[in-house]
């Protein structure tokens, strides 16, 4: 998910019955990492589940920390794996929440949960996705997600997001299921997508964020 939008992100003001600390939740990203090219919507990897991580191994903090580099060259607030083309269910984020607390971690195989019945309540905001940059449109969430899973080490993590980070933590556990935002906009919302996308194209070349916007 892209960072630089001009938009509000809004999210109810209620209080969750968690007790968990946003702030201590939060876990360090490696450092040192090569920034690569973003794959881009059509691409098969991008519309496909992914495997699970098996191997917690040295290639995999690699990939890990590529991917934070290359977040932050995008300047993104979390990346999948396939949006870097590698096909295993592993995605980086670095991400406000509702009380602009920066949150970061690491997640692999994760497991979302979201609220249902009476406590589901939908924030309708602009989206964008950094493989298909450019384009923004709205598109409803539930405003409060929490993610369970494994970091790069194989240790448990638990993320509880809202505002901003409840969108980035569903809109990254999509990638790695095969789903893009666009997937969940109508049909006309998706066509202003690739309108939106065409027009600024010039603007990323092909090995962005390797090579800087325009």
């Amino acid at each position: 998910m892209p960072r630089d939008r001009s938009v509000v992100w809004t999210c109810s003001a209620r209080r969750q019955e968690y007790t968990v600390s946003l702030a201590a939740q939060s876990r360090p990203l490696p450092e040192g990492g090569k920034v690569r090219p973003i794959t881009r919507w059509g691409t098969p990897v991008m519309h496909h589940e992914l495997d699970d991580v098996t191997e917690f191994d040295d290639d995999l903090g690699t990939l890990v920390a590529d991917m934070v580099a290359t977040m932050h060259a995008a300047e993104g607030v979390g990346l999948a794996a396939n949006q870097v083309g590698v096909n295993l269910k592993v995605f980086v984020f670095d991400c406000p929440d509702d009380d602009h607390q920066r949150v970061t971690g690491v997640v692999c195989n994760p497991v979302l949960t979201l609220p249902e019945g009476k406590d589901r309540k939908l924030d309708a905001a602009d989206e964008g996705c950094l493989s298909l940059p450019g384009a923004f449109t709205e598109c409803a969430r539930p405003d409060h997600a929490v993610v369970r899973g494994v970091d790069h080490h194989g240790e448990p993590v638990e993320f509880v997001g809202t505002g901003l980070l409840a969108r980035c933590l569903q809109h990254e556990t999509d990638h790695l299921f095969g789903t893009v935002f666009g997937d969940r906009v109508p049909d006309r919302s998706r066509k202003k997508l690739y309108k939106q996308h065409q027009a600024l194209a010039e603007d990323y070349p092909d090995d962005w964020p390797v090579t800087p916007a325009r």
